[in-house]
């Protein structure tokens, strides 16, 4: 027993060392690529502004005596039809659009996870149910189910719509999932935690989730960028009376009570949230193109 114990032991120690030499690869294979590279520093700005703006700026306060103000110094993008500082208001509302986004992606990975992997590692019965469920999702078109959703759901915090965005947004990824569980199942290593005695949950833990988290990253990269894309549009359809400063509520009001396409000074505050979502998708796609790489051994070598 005890020399079992020496062996989970040096068995834990290795994996420590190789967890942490992951880690340094990965990011090493990350700042290698130098799309990726352009793409991470994208992400880390906007990550960087979304925690940091809210600490050291507040909310703006109506001047109605500056409304819609031309870009200056006192004013770097301009001012709103209440007189607000544009830029403040971009800045405060990347917290907004990242939690949502962020959220959104989270919930959707997960029942994505939960579901895809049930089904291909226990099939049967169990699979057909769940697939069926699957298609049924899959069939009906996500953005009028989501419009419906948050007129039903009353949508007041970042959290709630982000489980709203959510919803509909899991089942392709799912039956993907599902796909590479049923590749790996037969496979030798899932074989000998079989025969060793190891529980469904551990096989999920430590043998299927390692060998497919490279895909869920990519995914998770993706869900983020349709979420942003998903809340704006809901935002500028006036679905969603979100509390905050969503670069969808700014895209909004510039279009309905600044007249921004009209070739007023307003222009700029339309401009901004719609620049700063192309540059954060921007962002997304360079880091995404060497993620599965960066999260792939056998890709790196």
């Amino acid at each position: 027993m005890s020399e079992m114990h020496q062996r989970v032991v040096i068995e834990q120690k290795k994996y420590k060392v190789s967890y942490s030499q992951g880690i340094q690869a990965f990011f090493k294979s990350i700042w290698g690529n130098k799309l990726s590279r352009i793409g991470f520093i994208i992400l880390a700005a906007f990550l960087l502004i979304s925690i940091f703006a809210p600490m050291f700026l507040e909310s703006p306060k109506s001047d109605y005596m500056n409304r819609l103000q031309a870009p200056s110094v006192a004013h770097p993008l301009g001012t709103d039809f209440a007189g607000k500082d544009t830029l403040v208001q971009l800045l405060l509302g990347s917290r907004d659009v990242l939690l949502v986004a962020a959220y959104t992606a989270v919930f959707a990975i997960s029942f994505a996870c939960v579901i895809g992997i049930v089904s291909g590692l226990f099939g049967g019965k169990i699979d057909e149910i769940l697939m069926m469920f699957t298609n049924i999702v899959l069939t009906i078109p996500s953005f009028p189910v989501t419009m419906i959703l948050s007129m039903a759901i009353a949508i007041d915090n970042q959290l709630t719509f982000g489980l709203v965005l959510s919803l509909w947004s899991w089942a392709g990824l799912a039956k993907a999932i599902r796909s590479q569980v049923l590749i790996i199942k037969h496979k030798e290593f899932i074989e000998a935690s079989r025969i060793m005695g190891l529980s469904n949950f551990r096989i999920i833990v430590n043998d299927i989730l390692p060998n497919i988290v490279s895909y869920i990253a990519v995914n998770f990269i993706s869900i983020m960028k349709g979420a942003i894309l998903a809340s704006v549009g809901l935002m500028y359809l006036g679905l969603v009376p979100f509390k905050g400063n969503h670069w969808g509520m700014m895209i909004n009001i510039s279009l309905s009570q600044t007249g921004a396409l009209l070739g007023s000074s307003s222009m700029v505050y339309f401009l901004a949230p719609v620049v700063s979502i192309v540059l954060f998708q921007l962002g997304c796609y360079l880091f995404a193109t060497g993620l599965d790489e960066a999260l792939n051994p056998r890709l790196r070598a």
